[in-house]
């Protein structure tokens, strides 16, 4: 399935990837952990495979990692929609749970790992990466 959508929780917000996924995770950074309250599943696309429509805010700030994110949301509803880091400018991370689908991807990893509080059901099935993950492979 290549063509997903989703959108925020007020539906002022929506969006579609017309691409493959690269990879799913579970990030256990604290900023994740403050924006869910838990880890977050993300899903990691081509940018300029992302379609938006609607009014979006913005928030940037640095990571864990050094990387200068941006996190964009819905204005209306406060909905955490997308990321995109300076070290990876060619990708963006979406919020599974706002995928129409949330079911069409899997995780394939726990990044961040080692900030995962100690009640965090990692699941052992899952590759734990301790901190930042490398970046992907190119795609040719």
């Amino acid at each position: 399935m290549s063509d997903r959508s989703g959108g925020c929780l007020c539906g002022a917000v929506r969006y579609r990837i017309d691409a493959e996924p690269l990879f799913t995770r579970i990030c256990w950074c604290r900023d994740c952990q403050r924006i869910a309250g838990n880890g977050t599943v993300n899903v990691v696309v081509p940018a300029a495979a992302l379609q938006v429509q609607g009014a979006i805010a913005s928030h940037t700030g640095t990571a864990d990692s050094g990387n200068r994110i941006t996190r964009r949301f819905c204005p209306a509803c406060g909905c955490h929609l997308f990321s995109d880091s300076s070290g990876r400018p060619l990708y963006t991370v979406v919020r599974a749970g706002t995928l129409d689908d949330p079911s069409s991807v899997k995780p394939g990893a726990n990044i961040w790992a080692a900030s995962a509080p100690a009640w965090a059901c990692l699941d052992p099935g899952l590759e734990r990466v301790a901190g930042q993950p490398a970046p992907p492979a190119p795609r040719g």
